[in-house]
């Protein structure tokens, strides 16, 4: 039977589906851990998306079950490459607390329980494909969680140092960061049976290290000294812009992890287009009638307005995924795209968000930054901001502005978090944005994430000062009282981070009671996730920045009370 209505654009998941399309067989099969939702927020459906855009025939099977062959097999097997994914996080990071607790409930997932994402899923899916096709066509492994997971890196959840992904998973490719121009790369390539290993974007093992590639501590190496894991995360971290990255290679066992450099980031126009490609906003029949899918009415009418971002928090992984410099789409593809959701059967007039990683970068840049690439020992915004970035708000003012004048639209919010320091910063049009917030994009609420409030461990932290939550704060509620609204702020915390005490969750207790006068409820445990220096910190108990030791909780009931401390 067919689930599609013929003028529906959902990438087909059924051999029905093909049909119905007029394809035989299919060029790619790509696996997710998330539910089908034809959205941009889902990587894999992006991805997808792009492929049938450069003329492949494509399809996809979410949550596999890998207990048997029912679904893996449904669709047969492809002509060029299998594409795996964990989802949009890392499949540890969505089955467990940062307590080691198995979470019950996974908003991806039908129905909302967590019962459909394997753990360390890359290698599940993988080991799936294997079992039921043997010699099968290249497979090719991409997503956060290959992403994050393409060195020898920490694992929290076995508490061991783990090998690339790569070599775990045994897969032929693994593609990292957003992979939208890799993908249509290394299919071009496969297809014209023509070598891929040049292709930026890319890692893949070898018999050989390259000569004129950066060599990093062997896997035993860092396995067995922190001072060497230390080493090869520097070299690793400061080799992630596409303009002035060398590549790397690094000896696994017999063999050696070759990685790429990476590809060059999208244009405005070429974002532009991945973004107009059309996407239902719902999720695929085939899986809708297994249960509600709890993210589908966050991201159904959201806008994703830029790529990457420059903040470059220490516990953040979106540096080495996404990338520090900024991508913006063009103001007329994101009014495209928020008029065309007026026409959505399901559309009732409200636009959830408007941003991206953060919601207040869009259209902001650094000339050095997109000429030479991101600087390899400076943050751009901390500990201060670099004053070669461009802050400037009155652009997206204008943007916040159009999209309202939309016939259609009743209210845009703003749901992506709000660098408050950025609003601060600029002079200019900062004040203005936040009015024109205030006014017209906030329900009740503002999320701000200030993480902690002492300076020793904002600073290990890479955040913003408490001054300027002070700072940011008084503002806000004197804007509130001068437009007579009654609009309040909420705040997100860590626990626990490395470099926080017991002493410190104390000191931020008091200076919630006294300085922002309310009982938060937003407090989380750090979570070690592979890739950030946050988790370097974590696992070596040195500051990378200072070399010098670092107190580092690692007690889990010791954890839980940090952060008891607060909601207590």
């Amino acid at each position: 039977m067919s689930f599609l209505r013929k003028d529906e654009m959902f990438i087909p998941t059924t051999k029905e589906e093909l049909h119905q399309l007029g394809w035989n067989s299919l060029d790619v099969i790509l696996i997710s851990g998330d539910v089908y939702i034809d959205s941009p927020y889902d990587g894999s459906v992006v991805i997808g998306k792009v492929l049938i855009d450069a003329g492949f025939r494509v399809g996809i099977i979410s949550q596999p079950d890998v207990n048997s062959d029912k679904d893996i097999t449904r669709l047969g097997e492809p002509q060029l490459f299998w594409g795996v994914s964990s989802g949009c996080v890392d499949s540890m990071v969505a089955n467990y607390t940062a307590l080691l607790k198995k979470k019950r409930k996974d908003d991806l997932t039908p129905g909302g329980t967590n019962n459909r994402r394997p753990d360390r899923a890359v290698i599940s899916y993988v080991n799936l494909i294997k079992n039921y096709y043997k010699n099968t066509k290249p497979i090719v492994i991409g997503g956060i969680e290959a992403s994050l997971r393409r060195i020898a890196h920490y694992d929290y959840w076995s508490d061991t140092v783990r090998r690339s992904v790569l070599f775990d998973s045994k897969a032929d490719i693994l593609l990292y960061g957003m992979g939208e121009r890799t993908i249509v790369e290394v299919a071009d390539a496969i297809k014209n049976n023509e070598d891929y290993k040049h292709i930026k974007g890319i890692c893949y093992a070898s018999p050989e290290k390259k000569d004129d590639y950066i060599e990093l501590p062997s896997f035993e190496e860092v396995k067995n000294d922190k001072k060497k894991f230390s080493e090869m995360f520097n070299i690793f971290y400061r080799n992630n812009d596409p303009l002035n990255a060398k590549g790397l290679c690094q000896k696994q066992d017999t063999r050696y992890l070759i990685q790429n450099p990476p590809n060059f980031y999208l244009t405005g126009e070429e974002l532009d287009r991945i973004y107009s490609l059309g996407y239902e906003r719902k999720v695929h029949p085939y899986y809708s009638n297994q249960g509600k899918v709890p993210a589908l009415e966050t991201i159904r009418f959201s806008i994703i307005s830029h790529q990457g971002c420059f903040a470059d928090c220490n516990f953040c992984s979106i540096a080495v995924h996404q990338g520090r410099n900024v991508r913006s789409r063009s103001e007329m593809s994101i009014l495209k795209e928020a008029e065309g959701m007026t026409h959505h059967n399901d559309f009732k007039g409200y636009i959830n968000d408007i941003g991206g990683p953060t919601a207040n970068m869009w259209g902001m840049d650094c000339k050095i930054q997109s000429n030479k690439g991101s600087c390899k020992n400076k943050k751009c915004t901390n500990p201060r901001l670099c004053e070669q970035m461009n802050i400037n708000h009155q652009k997206q003012v204008e943007l916040l502005k159009k999209i309202r004048n939309i016939k259609g639209i009743k209210k845009v919010f703003i749901g992506s978090g709000i660098r408050y320091d950025l609003v601060l910063e600029d002079k200019d049009s900062g004040e203005k944005y936040l009015i024109d917030v205030i006014n017209n994009h906030v329900s009740g609420q503002m999320k701000i994430a200030p993480e902690h409030s002492e300076e020793s461990v904002l600073n290990v932290m890479g955040k913003a000062t408490a001054t300027s939550l002070r700072r940011f704060k008084d503002k806000f509620y004197s804007i509130n009282k001068k437009l007579n609204k009654k609009q309040f702020l909420t705040y997100y915390f860590i626990a626990a981070h490395p470099g926080c005490e017991m002493k410190d969750m104390y000191k931020m207790k008091d200076f919630i009671h006294k300085e922002l006068k309310m009982n938060p409820e937003q407090v989380q445990v750090f979570t070690p996730t592979p890739s950030t220096y946050s988790t370097l910190m974590y696992y070596t108990g040195i500051n990378p920045f200072t070399n010098e030791k670092i107190f580092v909780e690692k007690n889990l009931k010791k954890k839980a009370l940090q952060k008891k401390v607060i909601t207590s």
